[in-house]
């Protein structure tokens, strides 16, 4: 699986517009905790790159970038969680899960439709 770091506020306007011609995935993974890195494994250990050819995975580092996630709480409409995973379609979130409900086989399915 190959991230794009999501590390700067100003890539979120560009996320936003690039989300109108490919539907955009964002991790938010904290160092600091043991669910966030099992949820990380299972997703990666998942991901088949043939498959998810329609998708830009971004990944957030929230321990390092608290601010962005923070923004993107804000510009998603979505609740701050750790682990969480979001789908971005259009400029808004299509999905929204965290912790143990990050589920890849869903996330294909949403990615899919």
């Amino acid at each position: 699986m190959v991230w794009n770091n999501l590390s700067s506020i100003s890539q979120l306007d560009l996320i936003r517009g690039e989300s109108n011609d490919i539907k955009i995935l964002i991790f938010k993974h904290s160092t600091r905790c043991s669910i966030s890195r099992a949820a990380l494994d299972r997703l990666e250990r998942n991901w088949k790159n043939e498959e998810m050819n329609e998708v830009k995975p971004y990944f957030l580092d929230l321990i390092s970038y608290r601010q962005i996630s923070t923004e993107v709480e804000t510009m998603f409409d979505v609740e701050h969680e750790s682990p969480q995973v979001l789908i971005i379609s259009k400029g808004q979130a299509i999905y929204n899960q965290s912790h143990l409900a990050i589920d890849y086989q869903h996330i294909k399915e949403v990615l899919k439709n």
